[in-house]
């Protein structure tokens, strides 16, 4: 059975168990299929949404609430009972309920804080007591730590003390009788040693750890760069708090990754999904970049004033403005867009920034050249045919607009290239040098190339 018909025959099959109302015959069909099942299932029936979880054990509830979208999460939270609420709360991962607390309002944080034991309510308070998308606000303290004197035999009665309850026990960390860290140690070297061998003789302290601080992209980037399924969290005197495990790392990838496709296009990054945002807060997160590249425009109509009188005497040179500055702005439009993305992992730093101005100078100028050429080709073929056009300077012509075209390309191409790192190193979002707004500025200088061109080229003859 293909998975779109056995998808039907699931929802079919659930529409039929809601409306017998027999809810042990439901209990055992949700626990019965996969977690992604439910899911598409809890999606395809909003209405009862509340009730699937409730209808779910305990453990198969938080796997599916935690990878459910935020808005969702809100509503199943509202519709549950309060002893349910309490229960899901309680048993979600403390990394997983930090992550919904923080986006909800403060008033009901309270309410619900107050929901969780006395234990899960220190650790969550304590989570969110860290720096909005820092490293603190990711980690879990369900891990398995193992001191630099035990036996592999001790190491072994402490996993099946505490293995349980851990986020992973791919990775153990080893700590001194301060809390420090010291290393960490993968699980199959535990297994490959024999009993009365001590951790010591395992460790080589070389292991990679997060500070709590850390903003959440600089852990994507060293999960990046190193094959871990968990790193560790540290305080500032390196006394271990946690880890981050790479699960929470690819959903905060998937989120910046968002945030950067939004700004690229000229938005304000949105916090909630699209067809979840209200119209009002959706229009106040487009408006602000609209408005900023509306008062862009009006410069490039107050550039344009300037050469009223040379457009007038050459009204021909007006029918080029399209194409002239078009040019430089997709140009410039490309050129952010790979930087912006080259930035964002990790391909480049803002210290290349000479090795990028040198690949962009020569990038703009063989992407221009080759619109010249065939700038230059189509207006010397459309003389051809059509003589009367541009009459006996054409070629005046078609040299004006095809440097014209080569000139805006290649500034373009440095601008769009440039303005990112220039936005990185002011402590800015390089995403926010957005498509639209390098267009905006290359519009402006490209008629100032444009025109600059026709006056070398067409003064004393049309001008």
């Amino acid at each position: 059975m293909s998975a779109e018909l056995e998808e039907i025959s699931l929802q079919k099959k659930f529409e039929e168990l809601i409306v017998s109302e027999d809810k042990l015959q439901i209990q055992e069909f949700l626990n019965h299929q996969n977690i992604s099942d439910v899911v598409d299932i809890l999606y395809d029936n909003e209405e009862y949404e509340s009730q699937i979880i409730s209808h779910l054990s305990i453990h198969r509830a938080v796997s599916v609430f935690k990878i459910l979208e935020l808005p969702t999460q809100k509503r199943i939270i509202q519709g549950l009972p309060p002893f349910k609420t309490a229960e899901l709360l309680n048993e979600l991962p403390p990394d997983d309920r930090t992550s919904f607390l923080s986006e909800l309002p403060g008033n009901a944080v309270r309410e619900l804080v107050k929901t969780l034991t006395p234990d899960e309510r220190k650790v969550t308070l304590s989570l969110l007591g860290y720096p909005e998308n820092s490293v603190g606000r990711l980690m879990t303290p369900d891990y398995v730590y193992v001191y630099e004197n035990d036996t592999i035999e001790d190491v072994f009665n402490t996993i099946r003390r505490y293995a349980k309850s851990s986020e992973t026990i791919d990775v153990l960390y080893v700590i001194n009788n301060k809390g420090e860290l010291l290393d960490d140690i993968r699980i199959k070297d535990f297994i490959m040693a024999t009993p009365e061998k001590k951790v010591s003789d395992l460790m080589d302290g070389r292991f990679i750890s997060l500070h709590a601080e850390d903003d959440q992209e600089v852990a994507s980037e060293i999960f990046k760069m190193n094959n871990r399924v968990a790193l560790p969290v540290v305080s500032k005197g390196n006394k271990l708090l946690g880890i981050v495990t790479i699960d929470d790392v690819l959903w905060v990838a998937e989120e910046e990754y968002s945030e950067d496709i939004q700004k690229i296009g000229g938005t304000e990054a949105l916090d909630e999904p699209y067809t979840e945002m209200p119209l009002f807060k959706l229009y106040k997160k487009r408006i602000v970049w609209l408005i900023i590249l509306f008062f862009g425009e009006l410069i490039t109509i107050g550039a344009m004033q300037q050469f009223q009188d040379e457009i007038a005497k050459v009204v021909l040179l007006a029918t080029f403005i399209p194409l002239i500055i078009s040019s430089g702005g997709n140009s410039g439009s490309q050129a952010s867009t790979l930087i912006i993305q080259a930035m964002a992992l990790a391909e480049v730093t803002i210290e290349d920034w000479w090795k990028i101005i040198r690949r962009e100078i020569f990038s703009g100028v063989l992407l221009g050249g080759t619109l010249a050429l065939i700038g230059f080709g189509v207006i010397t073929t459309w003389h051809l045919f059509l003589p009367q056009t541009f009459g006996g300077n054409y070629f005046r012509i078609a040299l004006t607009i095809s440097l014209s075209v080569l000139g805006v390309v290649l500034w373009g191409t440095l601008v769009g290239s440039t303005l990112p790192l220039l936005l990185k190193r002011l402590g800015a979002d390089p995403a926010a040098s957005s498509t639209p707004f390098v267009a905006t500025l290359v519009d402006v200088t490209g008629l100032l190339i444009y025109f600059s061109m026709a006056f070398l080229f067409l003064k004393g003859i049309l001008l």
